[in-house]
Protein backbone atom coordinates (compact mmCIF):
# COMPACT_ATOMS: atom_id res chain seq x y z
CA UNK A 1 0.00 0.00 0.00
CA UNK A 2 1.06 3.57 -0.59
CA UNK A 3 1.45 5.83 2.48
CA UNK A 4 -1.94 7.55 1.92
CA UNK A 5 -3.64 4.17 1.60
CA UNK A 6 -1.96 2.94 4.76
CA UNK A 7 -3.09 6.02 6.69
CA UNK A 8 -6.70 5.71 5.52
CA UNK A 9 -6.80 1.99 6.22
CA UNK A 10 -5.49 2.48 9.77
CA UNK A 11 -7.78 5.40 10.54
CA UNK A 12 -10.88 3.58 9.31
CA UNK A 13 -10.10 0.36 11.15
CA UNK A 14 -9.46 2.35 14.35
CA UNK A 15 -12.91 3.96 14.22
CA UNK A 16 -14.14 2.25 17.39
CA UNK A 17 -10.99 3.27 19.27
CA UNK A 18 -11.39 6.91 18.22
CA UNK A 19 -15.06 6.77 19.19
CA UNK A 20 -14.34 5.38 22.65
CA UNK A 21 -12.11 8.39 23.38
CA UNK A 22 -14.53 10.85 21.76
CA UNK A 23 -12.07 11.81 19.02
CA UNK A 24 -13.99 11.09 15.81
CA UNK A 25 -15.13 14.69 15.34
CA UNK A 26 -11.50 15.78 15.61
CA UNK A 27 -10.03 13.02 13.44
CA UNK A 28 -12.23 13.73 10.39
CA UNK A 29 -11.30 17.40 9.78
CA UNK A 30 -7.64 16.82 10.69
CA UNK A 31 -7.47 13.93 8.23
CA UNK A 32 -9.07 16.06 5.50
CA UNK A 33 -6.66 18.97 5.82
CA UNK A 34 -3.59 16.73 6.17
CA UNK A 35 -4.49 14.64 3.13
CA UNK A 36 -5.30 17.71 1.08
CA UNK A 37 -2.00 19.31 2.10
CA UNK A 38 -0.10 16.17 1.15
CA UNK A 39 -1.96 16.02 -2.17
CA UNK A 40 -1.15 19.67 -2.86
CA UNK A 41 2.53 19.02 -2.13
CA UNK A 42 2.54 15.92 -4.33
CA UNK A 43 0.83 17.75 -7.18
CA UNK A 44 2.65 21.07 -7.31
CA UNK A 45 5.81 20.93 -5.21
CA UNK A 46 7.16 17.41 -5.64
CA UNK A 47 7.18 16.47 -9.33
CA UNK A 48 9.83 13.84 -8.64
CA UNK A 49 7.73 12.06 -6.02
CA UNK A 50 7.31 8.35 -6.59
CA UNK A 51 4.80 7.81 -9.35
CA UNK A 52 2.90 5.17 -7.37
CA UNK A 53 1.84 7.87 -4.91
CA UNK A 54 0.36 10.30 -7.43
CA UNK A 55 -2.70 9.76 -9.58
CA UNK A 56 -2.70 13.02 -11.56
CA UNK A 57 -4.26 16.45 -11.66
CA UNK A 58 -7.72 16.96 -10.14
CA UNK A 59 -10.59 17.07 -12.66
CA UNK A 60 -12.85 20.06 -13.23
CA UNK A 61 -15.43 18.64 -10.83
CA UNK A 62 -13.03 19.06 -7.90
CA UNK A 63 -12.17 22.62 -8.94
CA UNK A 64 -15.89 23.38 -9.11
CA UNK A 65 -16.34 22.11 -5.56
CA UNK A 66 -13.54 24.34 -4.28
CA UNK A 67 -14.97 27.43 -5.98
CA UNK A 68 -18.52 26.81 -4.76
CA UNK A 69 -17.54 25.93 -1.20
CA UNK A 70 -15.45 29.11 -0.97
CA UNK A 71 -18.52 30.92 -2.26
CA UNK A 72 -20.42 29.27 0.59
CA UNK A 73 -17.98 30.87 3.05
CA UNK A 74 -18.51 34.29 1.48
CA UNK A 75 -22.28 33.83 1.76
CA UNK A 76 -21.80 32.91 5.41
CA UNK A 77 -19.94 36.16 6.05
CA UNK A 78 -22.63 38.18 4.28
CA UNK A 79 -25.36 36.56 6.37
CA UNK A 80 -23.47 37.36 9.58
CA UNK A 81 -23.05 40.98 8.54
CA UNK A 82 -26.73 41.31 7.57
CA UNK A 83 -27.89 40.04 10.96
CA UNK A 84 -25.06 41.66 12.94
CA UNK A 85 -24.05 38.42 14.61
CA UNK A 86 -20.72 39.82 15.75
CA UNK A 87 -17.06 39.11 15.04
CA UNK A 88 -16.79 36.30 17.56
CA UNK A 89 -19.66 34.30 16.09
CA UNK A 90 -18.40 34.97 12.57
CA UNK A 91 -15.00 33.52 13.46
CA UNK A 92 -16.64 30.52 15.14
CA UNK A 93 -18.88 29.91 12.11
CA UNK A 94 -15.88 30.20 9.77
CA UNK A 95 -14.08 27.52 11.79
CA UNK A 96 -17.27 25.46 11.53
CA UNK A 97 -17.13 25.89 7.75
CA UNK A 98 -13.55 24.58 7.77
CA UNK A 99 -14.76 21.48 9.68
CA UNK A 100 -17.90 21.04 7.56
CA UNK A 101 -18.49 22.36 4.07
CA UNK A 102 -14.78 22.60 3.29
CA UNK A 103 -14.31 18.86 3.79
CA UNK A 104 -16.27 18.04 0.63
CA UNK A 105 -13.66 19.44 -1.81
CA UNK A 106 -10.73 18.49 0.44
CA UNK A 107 -11.54 14.77 0.51
CA UNK A 108 -12.48 14.76 -3.18
CA UNK A 109 -9.19 16.50 -3.97
CA UNK A 110 -7.19 13.94 -1.98
CA UNK A 111 -9.02 11.04 -3.61
CA UNK A 112 -8.42 12.42 -7.10
CA UNK A 113 -4.75 13.41 -6.71
CA UNK A 114 -3.30 10.69 -4.49
CA UNK A 115 -3.11 7.11 -5.62
CA UNK A 116 -5.74 5.61 -3.35
CA UNK A 117 -7.39 2.42 -4.54
CA UNK A 118 -11.06 2.01 -3.62
CA UNK A 119 -10.39 -1.64 -2.81
CA UNK A 120 -8.31 -0.59 0.22
CA UNK A 121 -11.18 1.41 1.69
CA UNK A 122 -13.64 -1.36 0.81
CA UNK A 123 -11.56 -3.88 2.76
CA UNK A 124 -11.17 -1.49 5.69
CA UNK A 125 -14.95 -1.11 5.82
CA UNK A 126 -15.29 -4.89 6.05
CA UNK A 127 -12.70 -5.05 8.84
CA UNK A 128 -14.64 -2.34 10.69
CA UNK A 129 -17.76 -4.42 10.14
CA UNK A 130 -16.07 -7.43 11.73
CA UNK A 131 -15.17 -5.35 14.79
CA UNK A 132 -18.77 -4.15 15.00
CA UNK A 133 -20.12 -7.70 14.93
CA UNK A 134 -17.77 -8.62 17.79
CA UNK A 135 -19.06 -5.72 19.91
CA UNK A 136 -22.69 -6.21 18.87
CA UNK A 137 -23.65 -8.71 21.65
CA UNK A 138 -22.54 -6.23 24.32
CA UNK A 139 -24.48 -3.40 22.70
CA UNK A 140 -27.61 -5.53 22.40
CA UNK A 141 -27.68 -6.75 26.00
CA UNK A 142 -26.63 -3.40 27.53
CA UNK A 143 -30.17 -2.03 28.05
CA UNK A 144 -31.37 -5.32 29.54
CA UNK A 145 -28.65 -5.69 32.16
CA UNK A 146 -28.93 -2.14 33.52
CA UNK A 147 -26.01 -0.48 31.77
CA UNK A 148 -26.45 3.29 31.20
CA UNK A 149 -27.27 4.81 27.82
CA UNK A 150 -24.36 7.24 27.82
CA UNK A 151 -21.03 6.27 29.32
CA UNK A 152 -19.28 9.65 29.30
CA UNK A 153 -18.50 12.79 27.32
CA UNK A 154 -14.88 13.16 26.25
CA UNK A 155 -12.80 16.14 27.41
CA UNK A 156 -12.07 16.72 23.72
CA UNK A 157 -15.36 18.57 23.68
CA UNK A 158 -13.24 21.59 24.62
CA UNK A 159 -12.05 21.87 21.01
CA UNK A 160 -15.58 22.94 20.05
CA UNK A 161 -18.29 21.38 17.95
CA UNK A 162 -22.01 21.42 17.15
CA UNK A 163 -22.91 19.74 20.44
CA UNK A 164 -21.78 17.40 23.25
CA UNK A 165 -23.26 14.37 21.47
CA UNK A 166 -20.37 14.50 18.99
CA UNK A 167 -17.95 13.72 21.83
CA UNK A 168 -20.11 11.34 23.87
CA UNK A 169 -19.96 7.55 24.01
CA UNK A 170 -23.33 5.75 23.95
CA UNK A 171 -24.18 2.09 24.33
CA UNK A 172 -27.76 2.62 23.17
CA UNK A 173 -30.52 5.23 23.22
CA UNK A 174 -34.23 5.18 24.07
CA UNK A 175 -36.67 6.53 21.51
CA UNK A 176 -38.76 9.18 23.32
CA UNK A 177 -41.73 8.49 21.02
CA UNK A 178 -42.37 4.88 22.01
CA UNK A 179 -39.68 3.96 24.54
CA UNK A 180 -38.02 1.42 22.25
CA UNK A 181 -34.27 0.88 22.13
CA UNK A 182 -32.16 2.22 19.27
CA UNK A 183 -28.46 1.85 18.65
CA UNK A 184 -26.29 4.57 17.12
CA UNK A 185 -22.94 2.73 17.18
CA UNK A 186 -20.12 5.27 16.71
CA UNK A 187 -22.28 8.14 15.45
CA UNK A 188 -23.85 11.07 17.38
CA UNK A 189 -27.44 9.93 16.72
CA UNK A 190 -29.27 6.94 15.29
CA UNK A 191 -30.33 8.18 11.81
CA UNK A 192 -26.70 9.10 11.15
CA UNK A 193 -25.79 5.48 11.91
CA UNK A 194 -28.16 4.52 9.10
CA UNK A 195 -26.03 6.45 6.62
CA UNK A 196 -22.85 4.83 7.96
CA UNK A 197 -24.47 1.40 7.65
CA UNK A 198 -25.53 2.25 4.11
CA UNK A 199 -21.96 3.20 3.15
CA UNK A 200 -20.58 0.02 4.73
CA UNK A 201 -23.12 -2.18 2.94
CA UNK A 202 -22.53 -0.64 -0.49
CA UNK A 203 -18.76 -0.93 -0.05
CA UNK A 204 -18.98 -4.53 1.15
CA UNK A 205 -21.02 -5.52 -1.90
CA UNK A 206 -18.00 -4.63 -4.04
CA UNK A 207 -15.57 -6.68 -1.92
CA UNK A 208 -14.21 -9.64 -3.88
CA UNK A 209 -13.24 -11.93 -1.03
CA UNK A 210 -16.46 -13.84 -0.18
CA UNK A 211 -15.82 -14.07 3.57
CA UNK A 212 -15.03 -10.39 3.98
CA UNK A 213 -17.93 -9.49 1.69
CA UNK A 214 -20.35 -11.48 3.85
CA UNK A 215 -19.02 -9.93 7.06
CA UNK A 216 -19.29 -6.41 5.66
CA UNK A 217 -22.80 -6.84 4.32
CA UNK A 218 -24.09 -8.48 7.52
CA UNK A 219 -22.53 -5.75 9.68
CA UNK A 220 -23.86 -2.97 7.49
CA UNK A 221 -27.37 -4.39 7.48
CA UNK A 222 -27.23 -4.92 11.24
CA UNK A 223 -26.40 -1.24 11.72
CA UNK A 224 -29.23 -0.20 9.41
CA UNK A 225 -31.81 -2.39 11.16
CA UNK A 226 -30.79 -1.58 14.75
CA UNK A 227 -30.61 2.17 14.24
CA UNK A 228 -34.17 2.04 12.82
CA UNK A 229 -33.43 4.49 10.02
CA UNK A 230 -36.11 4.42 7.35
CA UNK A 231 -34.01 6.41 4.93
CA UNK A 232 -31.15 3.91 4.97
CA UNK A 233 -33.48 1.04 4.02
CA UNK A 234 -34.47 2.93 0.89
CA UNK A 235 -30.87 4.01 0.36
CA UNK A 236 -29.57 0.45 0.17
CA UNK A 237 -32.13 -0.43 -2.51
CA UNK A 238 -31.45 2.74 -4.50
CA UNK A 239 -27.68 2.78 -3.98
CA UNK A 240 -27.20 -0.87 -4.89
CA UNK A 241 -29.88 -1.15 -7.59
CA UNK A 242 -29.82 2.09 -9.56
CA UNK A 243 -26.12 1.94 -10.60
CA UNK A 244 -26.62 -1.60 -11.88
CA UNK A 245 -29.77 -0.74 -13.80
CA UNK A 246 -28.47 2.51 -15.28
CA UNK A 247 -26.24 0.89 -17.97
CA UNK A 248 -29.34 -0.86 -19.31
CA UNK A 249 -30.46 2.41 -20.93
CA UNK A 250 -28.03 1.55 -23.74
CA UNK A 251 -30.06 -1.57 -24.53
CA UNK A 252 -32.96 -1.29 -26.95
CA UNK A 253 -35.08 -3.81 -25.07
CA UNK A 254 -34.97 -1.57 -22.01
CA UNK A 255 -36.84 1.17 -23.83
CA UNK A 256 -39.39 -1.32 -25.11
CA UNK A 257 -39.93 -2.62 -21.58
CA UNK A 258 -40.27 0.91 -20.22
CA UNK A 259 -42.84 1.70 -22.90
CA UNK A 260 -44.86 -1.39 -22.00
CA UNK A 261 -44.63 -0.59 -18.29
CA UNK A 262 -45.76 2.98 -18.90
CA UNK A 263 -48.78 1.71 -20.80
CA UNK A 264 -49.73 -0.59 -17.93
CA UNK A 265 -49.30 2.19 -15.37
CA UNK A 266 -51.45 4.57 -17.41
CA UNK A 267 -54.15 1.91 -17.72
CA UNK A 268 -54.05 1.38 -13.95
CA UNK A 269 -53.32 5.03 -13.17
CA UNK A 270 -55.75 5.56 -10.30
CA UNK A 271 -54.76 2.32 -8.57
CA UNK A 272 -51.05 3.11 -9.03
CA UNK A 273 -51.33 6.61 -7.58
CA UNK A 274 -53.44 5.42 -4.67
CA UNK A 275 -51.07 2.55 -3.88
CA UNK A 276 -48.01 4.79 -3.98
CA UNK A 277 -49.68 7.40 -1.77
CA UNK A 278 -50.73 4.78 0.77
CA UNK A 279 -47.29 3.21 0.78
CA UNK A 280 -45.62 6.58 1.36
CA UNK A 281 -48.02 7.42 4.17
CA UNK A 282 -47.42 4.04 5.78
CA UNK A 283 -43.68 4.65 5.50
CA UNK A 284 -43.99 8.01 7.28
CA UNK A 285 -46.26 6.50 9.93
CA UNK A 286 -43.50 4.10 10.94
CA UNK A 287 -42.11 7.02 12.96
CA UNK A 288 -44.96 9.48 12.96
CA UNK A 289 -43.57 11.76 15.68
CA UNK A 290 -40.24 12.11 13.91
CA UNK A 291 -42.02 12.87 10.64
CA UNK A 292 -44.14 15.53 12.32
CA UNK A 293 -41.13 17.30 13.85
CA UNK A 294 -39.19 17.22 10.59
CA UNK A 295 -42.14 18.54 8.59
CA UNK A 296 -42.63 21.36 11.10
CA UNK A 297 -38.96 22.32 10.99
CA UNK A 298 -38.99 22.38 7.21
CA UNK A 299 -42.16 24.44 7.09
CA UNK A 300 -40.80 27.03 9.53
CA UNK A 301 -37.42 27.18 7.75
CA UNK A 302 -39.07 27.68 4.36
CA UNK A 303 -41.48 30.36 5.61
CA UNK A 304 -38.84 32.36 7.46
CA UNK A 305 -36.35 32.06 4.60
CA UNK A 306 -38.83 33.43 2.10
CA UNK A 307 -40.15 36.27 4.26
CA UNK A 308 -36.97 37.32 6.09
CA UNK A 309 -33.75 36.44 4.22
CA UNK A 310 -34.32 35.06 0.71
CA UNK A 311 -30.86 35.70 -0.77
CA UNK A 312 -28.18 35.16 1.89
CA UNK A 313 -30.10 33.56 4.75
CA UNK A 314 -29.96 34.18 8.48
CA UNK A 315 -26.26 33.29 8.88
CA UNK A 316 -26.89 30.69 11.59
CA UNK A 317 -29.38 28.14 12.86
CA UNK A 318 -31.80 29.35 15.53
CA UNK A 319 -33.45 27.66 18.53
CA UNK A 320 -36.81 26.06 17.84
CA UNK A 321 -39.97 26.26 19.91
CA UNK A 322 -41.83 23.51 21.78
CA UNK A 323 -43.68 22.56 18.60
CA UNK A 324 -40.36 21.41 17.11
CA UNK A 325 -39.33 19.75 20.40
CA UNK A 326 -36.72 22.53 20.67
CA UNK A 327 -34.85 21.26 17.61
CA UNK A 328 -32.84 23.99 15.89
CA UNK A 329 -34.46 25.68 12.91
CA UNK A 330 -32.29 25.01 9.88
CA UNK A 331 -31.47 21.42 10.82
CA UNK A 332 -32.75 17.98 9.79
CA UNK A 333 -32.72 18.87 6.09
CA UNK A 334 -29.72 19.93 4.01
CA UNK A 335 -31.65 21.93 1.43
CA UNK A 336 -34.10 23.73 3.74
CA UNK A 337 -31.22 24.24 6.15
CA UNK A 338 -29.23 25.92 3.39
CA UNK A 339 -32.17 28.15 2.52
CA UNK A 340 -32.61 29.22 6.13
CA UNK A 341 -28.93 29.70 7.01
CA UNK A 342 -27.40 30.75 3.66
CA UNK A 343 -30.37 31.63 1.48
CA UNK A 344 -30.94 30.87 -2.16
CA UNK A 345 -27.35 31.74 -3.06
CA UNK A 346 -25.99 29.22 -0.58
CA UNK A 347 -28.32 26.50 -1.84
CA UNK A 348 -27.19 27.11 -5.43
CA UNK A 349 -23.54 26.97 -4.33
CA UNK A 350 -24.08 23.44 -3.05
CA UNK A 351 -26.51 22.28 -5.75
CA UNK A 352 -24.24 23.13 -8.70
CA UNK A 353 -21.26 20.87 -7.83
CA UNK A 354 -23.53 18.16 -6.46
CA UNK A 355 -25.63 17.95 -9.64
CA UNK A 356 -22.53 18.15 -11.84
CA UNK A 357 -20.84 15.34 -9.92
CA UNK A 358 -24.01 13.25 -10.12
CA UNK A 359 -24.05 13.64 -13.91
CA UNK A 360 -20.36 12.73 -14.17
CA UNK A 361 -20.83 9.58 -12.10
CA UNK A 362 -23.95 8.58 -14.02
CA UNK A 363 -21.96 8.87 -17.25
CA UNK A 364 -19.12 6.81 -15.76
CA UNK A 365 -21.56 4.19 -14.49
CA UNK A 366 -23.08 3.80 -17.95
CA UNK A 367 -19.74 3.11 -19.64
CA UNK A 368 -17.85 1.30 -16.85
CA UNK A 369 -18.48 -0.75 -13.74
CA UNK A 370 -16.00 1.55 -11.97
CA UNK A 371 -18.90 3.95 -11.53
CA UNK A 372 -21.19 1.59 -9.62
CA UNK A 373 -19.89 2.11 -6.10
CA UNK A 374 -19.26 5.89 -6.26
CA UNK A 375 -22.66 6.52 -7.83
CA UNK A 376 -24.38 4.37 -5.21
CA UNK A 377 -22.59 6.24 -2.42
CA UNK A 378 -23.54 9.62 -3.88
CA UNK A 379 -27.17 8.56 -4.29
CA UNK A 380 -27.19 7.49 -0.65
CA UNK A 381 -25.84 10.85 0.47
CA UNK A 382 -28.33 12.70 -1.71
CA UNK A 383 -31.17 10.69 -0.22
CA UNK A 384 -30.04 11.50 3.33
CA UNK A 385 -29.74 15.18 2.43
CA UNK A 386 -33.54 15.29 2.64
CA UNK A 387 -33.51 14.24 6.29
CA UNK A 388 -30.12 15.30 7.65
CA UNK A 389 -27.61 18.16 7.34
CA UNK A 390 -24.75 16.67 5.33
CA UNK A 391 -22.29 19.36 6.40
CA UNK A 392 -22.39 18.10 10.01
CA UNK A 393 -22.03 14.47 8.90
CA UNK A 394 -19.23 14.91 6.37
CA UNK A 395 -16.46 14.34 8.95
CA UNK A 396 -17.41 10.63 8.93
CA UNK A 397 -18.35 10.40 5.25
CA UNK A 398 -14.75 10.64 4.11
CA UNK A 399 -14.51 6.99 2.91
CA UNK A 400 -17.33 7.68 0.43
CA UNK A 401 -15.83 11.00 -0.68
CA UNK A 402 -12.38 9.48 -1.17
CA UNK A 403 -13.85 6.73 -3.36
CA UNK A 404 -15.89 9.27 -5.34
CA UNK A 405 -12.83 11.49 -5.81
CA UNK A 406 -10.77 8.55 -7.06
CA UNK A 407 -13.47 7.67 -9.59
CA UNK A 408 -13.49 11.19 -11.07
CA UNK A 409 -10.05 10.74 -12.66
CA UNK A 410 -9.38 8.45 -15.66
CA UNK A 411 -8.72 4.81 -14.93
CA UNK A 412 -5.27 4.46 -13.47
CA UNK A 413 -2.54 2.25 -14.87
CA UNK A 414 -1.78 -0.87 -12.84
CA UNK A 415 1.24 -0.79 -10.58
CA UNK A 416 2.17 -4.37 -11.33
CA UNK A 417 1.18 -7.08 -13.78
CA UNK A 418 2.12 -9.94 -11.49
CA UNK A 419 -0.89 -12.10 -10.65
CA UNK A 420 -1.65 -12.58 -7.01
CA UNK A 421 -0.83 -16.02 -5.73
CA UNK A 422 -3.83 -18.04 -4.68
CA UNK A 423 -4.65 -19.15 -1.18
CA UNK A 424 -2.42 -18.13 1.70
CA UNK A 425 -0.33 -15.62 -0.27
CA UNK A 426 -3.43 -13.73 -1.30
CA UNK A 427 -4.64 -13.72 2.29
CA UNK A 428 -1.33 -12.20 3.42
CA UNK A 429 -1.84 -9.36 0.92
CA UNK A 430 -5.36 -8.94 2.22
CA UNK A 431 -4.00 -8.68 5.74
CA UNK A 432 -1.98 -5.68 4.59
CA UNK A 433 -5.14 -3.87 3.56
CA UNK A 434 -5.47 -5.08 -0.02
CA UNK A 435 -8.16 -7.24 -1.49
CA UNK A 436 -7.40 -10.59 -3.02
CA UNK A 437 -7.35 -8.99 -6.46
CA UNK A 438 -4.32 -8.62 -8.65
CA UNK A 439 -3.15 -5.04 -8.93
CA UNK A 440 -3.30 -5.38 -12.69
CA UNK A 441 -7.09 -5.53 -12.51
CA UNK A 442 -9.53 -2.77 -11.83
CA UNK A 443 -10.78 -3.31 -8.25
CA UNK A 444 -14.27 -2.17 -9.19
CA UNK A 445 -14.80 -4.74 -11.95
CA UNK A 446 -17.40 -7.27 -10.95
Amino acid sequence: MTPPERVLYRVLTLTWVFYLVGALYVVGPVLAWLLAGFALFALYFAPLMREDMRAGAPPMTVHLWFVCMFGMLVVLWIGHVDYQLGTGKTIKSSIGWAKGWALFPLFLFAGAVLRIRPEVIVRAQCVLGAQTLVLLPLLLIAPFIGLPEKLFTSPLRAVGGPGPEYFSVYLYTIDPADGSFRWQFWTPWSPFAGLIGLVMTLCAIEERHPVWRTIGVVAGLAIVVLCKSRMSLIGIVVGAGAPRLLPLILRSWTWLAMGALSTVMVAAGTWTITTLAESWQAFKDLRANSTRVRDTLQSIAKERWWTEAPWFGHGSVEPGAHVTEHMLIGTHHTWFGLLFVKGLVGLVMFAIPMVWMLLMLMRLCIVSTRGRLPLGLLLGMLLFSFGENLEVLVYMLWPALIIIGASLVPERKPQSTRPVEAGRSADRRVGNGMTGVGCAKDPMLG
